[in-house]
């Protein structure tokens, strides 16, 4: 009897699966995937979370500066007109609404170069959103990218790291320096790294002006004038600016579009006009005859002429 019961007792371990161990320790891989799955959608959520409780201050920090601009361009508007009434008036400028003018238009420069730094952010945060939800998911067997083939942590991959640019003010230095020198290939390769990898240091824009100025100096005008209103754009409370509008009239008038130079030297003597590029300004209207200001429109309509 007790060998009877030997014997089944090794059939019964004989008809046992081969696989069982393995099937433990797959199972046990597919438990710990499974939370390391949940633990990654749970960072995915909160940083969901966190996003868009950022994009909704960030939304309102807009409007609010948005709102502001838009009063101060009114008082703005308001200023030049009785500047220039002045003018006709008196003959000459009114020094006191040329400094309010003037102070008006640097904090307008400066509402538009926060909303201009908060949209990137904008654009910044909803780029990482992007790039979040559209990550491929992972295929059922494969391991998460931080484990090995075997689901051992610690495994990780190599990544491949980004190039390094050199610090802003060593590039822009360099860049200077080789710009003096007329060598503007290299020049304007550097100039455009500083506004490429450094778009919201204040040395990008003086990048930016002096891409123009490469362009201007090659007779390149219609990229000038590019350049020349992203300054005024994108870094319009940059010191450089009234040179940009300045430079941008030259341009125009280089081009042959005389009446659109014009314009602009008068949007650069009303904008900045305490500054020696608005006097620069004034030079080139009264060389070419043409009156600083532009004739004011008849309130009346001209008589018709005498029938014969």
């Amino acid at each position: 009897m007790r060998k009877h019961i030997i014997r089944l007792t090794a059939v019964a371990l004989f008809a046992l699966p081969s696989g069982m161990p393995h099937a433990f320790a797959v199972s046990k891989e597919m438990v710990q995937l499974q939370t390391q799955v949940q633990q990654l959608q749970d960072m995915v959520q909160h940083l969901q979370t966190s996003n868009d409780e950022r994009m909704g201050v960030l939304v309102n920090l807009v409007q609010q500066n948005t709102d502001n601009m838009n009063r101060m361009m009114t008082s703005v508007n308001a200023l030049q007109t009785a500047l220039k009434a002045d003018n006709e008036q008196r003959g000459s400028s009114s020094t006191q609404l040329s400094t309010q003018i003037q102070s008006l238009n640097d904090s307008v420069d400066e509402l538009k170069t926060r909303i201009a730094n908060l949209s990137t952010q904008m654009q910044a945060i909803q780029s990482q959103m992007q790039n979040v939800n559209g990550m491929p998911a992972q295929p059922g067997g494969a391991p998460p990218p931080n484990q090995g083939p075997g689901g051992q942590a610690g495994a990780q991959m190599p990544m491949q790291q980004a190039p390094q640019a050199p610090p802003v003010d060593q590039l822009y230095q360099s860049a200077l320096r080789d710009y003096n020198s007329a060598k503007y290939t290299l020049a304007a390769s550097e100039f455009g790294d500083v506004v490429h990898y450094y778009p919201q240091d204040p040395l990008a824009g003086n990048a930016q002006f002096y891409l123009g100025e490469i362009s201007y100096r090659q007779g390149k005008f219609p990229a000038a004038i590019k350049n020349y209103d992203a300054v005024l754009e994108q870094f319009s409370g940059n010191p450089l600016a009234p040179s940009a509008e300045l430079r941008k009239g030259q341009s125009l008038i280089e081009m042959g579009q005389k009446d659109a130079g014009v314009r602009e030297l008068r949007t650069l003597i009303q904008r900045y006009p305490q500054t020696p590029e608005a006097q620069q300004g004034r030079s080139a209207l009264n060389g070419m005859g043409i009156r600083i200001y532009a004739a004011k429109p008849s309130a009346y309509p001209a008589s018709p002429p005498a029938p014969q």
